[in-house]
């Protein structure tokens, strides 16, 4: 929407009745792009953001054995076919 509204093909209360948002939404999305366009193609210095691989892994492994787990429960409580 944001983009349809630089574009400026329609106006902002067309795209907002298309949309079902309300104008000034699309104003708030249109503005900080605008803003951060230029970084895009690199004008900018932006640092990646660091990420904890040791975290996100222990992450997904804590997820999946709360979903084994939560699997095994209701199936033995009938409340889950065994087939999937």
């Amino acid at each position: 929407m944001a983009l349809d509204a630089i574009r400026g093909e329609k106006t902002l209360a067309e795209l907002a009745k298309q949309h079902d948002v309300h104008a000034d939404q699309i104003v708030d999305w249109k503005n900080p792009l605008l803003e951060r366009a230029a970084s895009v193609f690199g004008s900018e210095s932006s640092a990646e953001p660091t990420v904890d691989l040791k975290d996100l892994h222990a992450k997904i492994g804590k997820l999946a054995l709360e979903s084994d787990f939560l699997s095994g429960a209701l199936t033995k409580a009938g409340m889950l076919s065994a087939k999937r």
